[in-house]
């Protein structure tokens, strides 16, 4: 499955997208970015990063991911992506994920990955609940399970991810109907626990 579902869900958006005037450092981080200034998103966000601010260090482990002002640097986007994660940022915890999947940075381990994917699959986050689904339906760093998948990907596909709407058709075909009723059970109380639409 994992070559017809690529883990194409890579967050690569930079949290900010309209600056207030007067924002403060990291919405004047975000102008500079927008604008193509990257020495100043840095001179701005590295201290914010340094200071523990997890949306800051988002931004700064992208742009050691995409060499935007820096070095292209995968250690040190995973180094800054790590950072954010443990404080519950979805995108990096996804992001951190994606990295240990395709040991980019990091040795490749798909139960880090896993887990990370899981942190932010958990707080809804579709982008992870896909990637999640999808190590479900390989058993990649977790048992492999066609139910879980299908209930991730069913999850990532409340939210509009196309890509898992395919990833929950594929699974189906390989699932018994009390299998798929199962999954879609989970689905729903998972929904109702965590109030996702």
């Amino acid at each position: 499955m994992k070559a017809i579902l690529r883990r194409g869900f890579l967050a690569l958006a930079i949290m900010a997208l309209a600056v207030p005037a007067n924002a403060g450092p990291l919405d004047d981080g975000m102008a500079a970015y927008n604008r193509g200034d990257y020495a100043t998103t840095l001179r701005l966000w590295r201290p914010l990063a340094e200071q523990g601010n997890a949306s800051a260090q988002y931004n700064l482990g992208l742009m050691y991911r995409k060499g935007q002002g820096v070095s292209q640097d995968d250690a040190e986007a995973v180094k800054w992506y790590r950072k954010a994660a443990v404080q519950g940022h979805v995108y990096a915890q996804n992001n951190l994920g994606h990295m240990h999947e395709n040991g980019q940075g990091v040795p490749q381990d798909d139960a880090e990955a896993a887990k990370w994917y899981r942190k932010a699959a958990e707080r809804g986050f579709a982008p992870a609940q896909h990637n999640l689904g999808v190590m479900y339906a390989d058993g990649a760093g977790v048992p492999q399970d066609d139910a879980a998948a299908y209930m991730w990907f069913t999850l990532a596909t409340a939210q509009g991810a196309e890509l898992a709407k395919r990833g929950r058709d594929i699974s189906a075909s390989q699932m018994t109907l009390n299998q798929i009723a199962e999954a879609q059970r989970m689905a729903r109380e998972w929904m109702a626990e965590h109030q996702q639409p």
